[in-house]
């Protein structure tokens, strides 16, 4: 069975200003997302499914879903604010969607194979999901508890314009996730790449390091566990009153391979991320992907 492909499509870019997911970088006004969604065709994926917010759907349905019309069967999913467990009702004055981890939950319905999630604004390049293609195709029939992440060298994945936030990875000997820290602060600093600590002070760590861009490899029983610990979250009076709290996917798989349900192994990958994370950043972007264009690595034109 061929791997899905999840595709976050429900946010907003808050610092960019906008829907990023719609905005044309390729020479044809190809979205970053067109090219992930190539790259997962040619990594042996099978079917897409987006999650968005309902309000959503017309303009994506007809600038985003009518692309990929007899390239790969696809599927919409909604996240909302009030799709909460049975006994639990969304607080008064909270805007704020429940997180990542909630929107994965929206696939529950459509998806029985193994599954990739990612974020639809960022560009994680061909060996990245050639990476996670491979390992969720050779995956056993109904394999619970083993999952997997795209582990991004840290040098690979800075912003010219600023600091970035990442997921720091720790692994043992084994490549085994054992933990993700959240760094908000990353930049390149005297040739070397360093991180603000909790002291602020300034720590070097190798280029290197991997790091989670939000590239995940899941079964479908990470579904079910999910179900149970957003009940867990939500039964938590401080993540209810806090209207600006969120159910993160590192929360979820945290949780998951501390109890020993799950072991997350990380992938390596040579590929380059990049993306529009500051306003200055996109002329950048459309200089990579055209330079990635010459060089052979994509057509002018995807679809």
């Amino acid at each position: 069975m061929k791997p899905t492909l999840f595709l976050l499509a429900a946010g907003m870019g808050s610092r960019y200003g906008g829907l990023k997911q719609l905005d044309g970088l390729g020479p044809n006004g190809e979205t970053i997302m067109d090219y992930s969604i190539y790259d997962a065709i040619n990594a042996g994926f099978g079917k897409l499914v987006f999650v968005i917010r309902k309000d959503f759907e017309q303009d994506f349905r007809d600038k985003i879903i009518s692309k990929y019309e007899g390239h790969i069967p696809c599927e919409l999913v909604f996240q909302s604010l009030d799709a909460l467990p049975e006994g639990f009702t969304c607080p008064e004055g909270r805007t704020k969607p429940w997180g990542t981890n909630h929107a994965v939950m929206m696939g529950e319905g459509v998806i029985n194979e193994p599954f990739a999630v990612i974020n639809c604004d960022d560009f994680y390049g061909r060996d990245s999901f050639q990476v996670m293609g491979k390992f969720l195709s050779a995956l056993p029939d109904r394999s619970r508890g083993v999952y997997s992440m795209v582990g991004f060298r840290v040098g690979n994945t800075l912003s010219e314009s600023g600091t970035v936030s990442r997921g720091v990875c720790g692994t043992d000997a084994g490549n085994l996730l054992t933990s993700v820290v959240e760094r908000t602060k990353i930049q390149r600093m005297d040739g070397e790449v360093k991180f603000l600590d909790e002291n602020d002070e300034w720590v070097a760590i190798p280029d290197s390091t991997p790091v989670s861009m939000n590239f995940w490899g899941f079964t479908p029983d990470y579904f079910g566990y999910s179900d149970d610990f957003f009940k867990v979250f939500l039964a938590d009076s401080r993540n209810m009153e806090n209207l600006k709290s969120e159910f993160f996917i590192p929360l979820m798989v945290d949780e998951l391979i501390n109890d020993g349900t799950a072991t997350v192994e990380v992938l390596d990958t040579t590929s380059k991320w990049f993306g529009v994370t500051y306003p200055e950043d996109r002329q950048s972007v459309v200089d990579k992907i055209q330079a990635l264009i010459s060089a052979g690595e994509y057509p002018v034109k995807l679809f």
